[in-house]
């Protein structure tokens, strides 16, 4: 081979300093768009991942259900939940249990109420027959006060005998004197307006 056709093939062909300097703006350009890409993902990810953790929605069927059989408003089940546990099945100090926090005193008076005869403790860890009885709960205390959602409430966390006490279907919040009664109240109704804001589709409200 000539020395001309050398130097040609020499000066076509690049050099390792230019291969390495391609490849790395190959790299660059695909990690910019990956990250593009992962960035657009990851918002999404992480504004589902916030509103889980501030405002988790669970078992949204079976709510909805309860909820339409006991004419009941979704969002407060679901913020009555939210507030008694969070979403998770667990017992209270006071040996409430399940996701509506039922004490199996309540739970008996129930099933009293309701007809039915073969309830036991351990049904309060189903989700389906706790909302049920908690839905069931809500919907006497709301009938028992007129339909005063404050009342009702108030006496889902602090009894009958208390709201009674305090001005029972006229009550008002500034009528109750538990304060931690009185923060219960603020927070179920606080949250119910951020369920219907933020979970109307899921709970059968845009219908």
């Amino acid at each position: 081979m000539s020395p001309a056709r050398t130097a040609i093939r020499t000066a076509r062909r690049p050099s390792r300093a230019q291969v390495r300097r391609r490849r790395w703006i190959w790299l660059i350009v695909a990690g910019v768009l990956g990250v593009g890409l992962a960035v657009g993902i990851s918002k999404i990810d992480v504004q589902q991942a916030i509103r889980d953790i501030t405002l988790p929605l669970q078992h949204d069927d079976i709510i909805r259900q309860q909820a339409a059989e006991k004419d009941l408003d979704p969002a407060m089940v679901a913020a009555v939940i939210y507030s008694e546990s969070r979403f998770r099945d667990q017992e209270s100090h006071a040996g409430a249990l399940g996701l509506m926090q039922i004490t199996p005193q309540t739970a008996r008076v129930i099933e009293r109420l309701s007809g039915g005869t073969t309830f036991h403790t351990s049904d309060l860890s189903d989700p389906q027959i706790n909302i049920s009885y908690g839905c069931y709960y809500l919907r006497y205390l709301l009938n028992h006060y007129n339909g005063n959602e404050v009342a009702a409430l108030a006496a889902y966390n602090a009894g009958t005998g208390n709201v009674d006490k305090w001005g029972g279907s006229d009550l008002q919040q500034s009528d109750i004197q538990f304060p931690e009664t009185r923060g219960y109240v603020d927070e179920v109704l606080s949250k119910q307006q951020d369920y219907r804001d933020q979970y109307a589709q899921d709970l059968g409200l845009n219908g």
